[in-house]
């Protein structure tokens, strides 16, 4: 994907979290990353120079990239470690650790343990999380200790145990931070009562603790321990901040398969995830087109099936937002109105939105995928719209460019059914011209052009763009007089402002729909020469700023003129210095020679 080719697509990326997914020519998924903006991110890829050499052959193979959104930062960390697990990616760092997240779990035992874990085990315990930082565990661990005592040795507190009197307190009873279960000094509900609180804080439900905290901190505050009422407030900070819940990676799933579906009023979108070991592994939405406006839930029962057979699911559970009918009788079919699961849907649907607005958008700027079929029926309606003899399979577009009276250039930018043909692009620099001619200009490059596809007889364009007014459009049809192609193309003017497009002679334009194909392409082809011709007038006069005024002095090179122009900043202030300023910058030598071509030009002689 050249960066020409990303520019097209770059704004129908969302500035969202999420994880992006770069696959080359045959499908295959080269990397897989995470972004806090997934546009700014992955046109970073594309609108800078890469110094890894990894990296830039990365950017080589990339065909085609997808995304998927996500709620948080937190979330596309989460997704990104999932699928570089499962599928490992070539050019990603290989994960074959599977101790990679890290959870908090309430043990499933007599006056449960809280502690941290990286390790799930199917032993009936609750485990929440993951979390993307240990650091953030252990802070949230502290400070639930210092909030709501709770036990943290491992000792077998079975009644049996306590009843015999086998333990005694140790010195977190006396501290403060246990009420001693292990002596009898605690009984199981008030200690189930400490631990619903603590459910309560990792599950998100922090109200009540950020509540307790302040008051402690105002309590500070009035007798001026403002650094203990400092501790409280980043506490308070860092519970606000909090998230506990993640849609993307949650130990409490089992397998399943995620399904949501959108329409208008072509099409149907449907989003399909499928959840493994708790972690979203797949994620994939497609478009089907409308045929006899069937129910939804026709359509998303018939496209999840075709999913689920297309990445082998054996989930025994379907997550969907309304009653759709299953091949198999033995899956369960649930449509959650809260909780995990309503969580998932909402991101599926989420992701469903995005793919909807993101085929919309590309077909406004006309770079949606399509068929040869579309393609052909886009041409079709400008060539009727236009009354062109034969269908615009070639379309080919001139535009001139000049910075304030210096550096003229031109460009010209060849479609070919209807899609940009890179290969084809041509940039002129004026040679025949003197000064800033437009007219001049642009039967020069025109001429050119067409002589030499006559002179290597190749193939002529159906149809000829002039970006510019009458003037304009006449000096390019003189050239085409003068090698003997009249008829032999269609040779239109597009108005800069009105994009009314006219024919030469013709006192009265042509204006196409707003909105209509035909004039999106027309608009795209515009917009693209200006591009390329704006992209080449930029290089050219940046060159031209350096070299024509400073390298062009003999026995200055480059070096040189960038000092000068570091230290000056323009060609204009260096006129106006004296010998002995310039050779403080680039010495005796160079500052004499500079001095006086300068100083001999101003005074209508010619430099030697």
């Amino acid at each position: 994907m050249t960066r020409e080719q990303f520019s097209d697509i770059s704004q129908t990326i969302p500035n969202k979290p999420g994880c992006y997914k770069y696959y080359d020519r045959q499908g295959e998924l080269l990397y897989v990353g995470k972004a806090k903006d997934l546009r700014k991110r992955v046109s970073s890829y594309f609108n800078k120079t890469v110094d890894n050499v990894k990296t830039r052959r990365l950017v080589a193979l990339i065909h085609s990239l997808d995304f998927t959104i996500t709620d948080s930062e937190h979330d596309a960390f989460l997704l990104e470690n999932s699928l570089i697990k499962h599928f490992q990616p070539r050019f990603n760092i290989a994960l074959k650790d599977d101790k990679t997240y890290p959870y908090i779990v309430i043990r499933n035992e007599a006056f449960p343990r809280v502690f941290l874990t990286r390790r799930i085990v199917r032993d009936g315990s609750e485990y929440l999380g993951p979390f993307t930082g240990v650091f953030h565990v252990k802070e949230l661990l502290e400070l639930i200790k210092q909030n709501i005592p709770l036990r943290t040795c491992n000792l077998n507190l079975s009644p049996a145990n306590i009843a015999r009197g086998k333990y005694k307190v140790c010195l977190e009873y006396h501290l403060g931070n246990c009420k001693g279960p292990c002596q009898g000094f605690q009984s199981v509900e008030d200690y189930n009562t400490g631990l619903q609180q603590v459910r309560h804080v990792l599950k998100g439900n922090i109200g009540d603790v950020i509540k307790h905290l302040r008051g402690e901190m105002m309590k500070h505050a009035a007798a001026l321990e403002f650094e203990k009422a400092q501790v409280l407030k980043h506490k308070i900070d860092w519970l606000h901040g909090y998230s506990a819940r993640s849609a993307v990676v949650n130990p409490r799933m089992d397998n399943a398969d995620v399904a949501t579906i959108l329409s208008d009023e072509h099409s149907y979108f449907v989003n399909y995830m499928m959840v493994s070991m708790g972690s979203v592994i797949q994620v994939k939405t497609i478009m089907i087109e409308k045929v006899l406006d069937e129910p939804e839930s026709d359509v998303l029962s018939l496209a999840l099936d075709t999913m689920r057979n297309t990445f082998q699911s054996n989930a025994n559970e379907v997550i969907v937002p309304i009653e759709i009918d299953v091949t198999d009788p033995a899956v369960k079919v649930t449509i959650p109105k809260v909780g995990d699961k309503k969580k998932l849907l909402e991101l599926s649907l989420k992701n469903a939105e995005i793919f909807k607005e993101d085929i919309r958008k590309k077909k406004t700027l006309l770079i949606a995928e399509k068929t040869r079929e579309e393609h052909m029926a886009v041409l079709e309606e400008l060539q009727d719209s236009l009354q062109l003899p034969d269908l615009p399979v070639h379309i080919e577009c001139f535009d001139n460019s000049n910075f304030q009276g210096a550096y003229p250039v031109s460009a010209m930018v060849c479609f070919r059914n209807g899609q940009p043909s890179n290969k084809d692009y041509r940039h002129y620099h004026i040679k025949t011209v003197e000064g800033i001619n437009d007219f001049a200009s642009m039967s020069e490059v025109v001429y050119r052009r067409y002589k030499r596809l006559t002179d290597e007889q190749r193939p002529l364009p159906q149809l000829v763009i002039i970006d510019g007014g009458k003037g304009q459009l006449g000096a390019a049809l003189e050239s085409i007089e003068k090698l003997g192609l009249t008829g032999r193309m269609a040779l239109v003017g597009l108005a800069k402002r009105e994009e009314s497009i006219f024919f030469p002679g013709d006192t009265d334009p042509i204006q196409l729909p707003y909105d209509s194909p035909a004039q999106l392409l027309i608009r795209r082809i515009r917009d693209e020469v200006h591009r390329f011709g704006i992209t080449f007038h930029r290089q050219t006069r940046s060159k031209g700023t350096f070299k024509n005024e400073l390298e062009g002095i003999p026995g200055i090179g480059e070096k040189t003129a960038t000092d000068l122009l570091k230290e000056f900043r323009s060609v204009k202030n260096i006129r106006t210095l004296t010998e002995r300023e310039l050779t403080r910058v680039i010495g005796a030598s160079k500052a004499r020679v500079v001095w006086e071509y300068f100083n001999s030009t101003t005074s209508g002689e010619q430099p030697v």
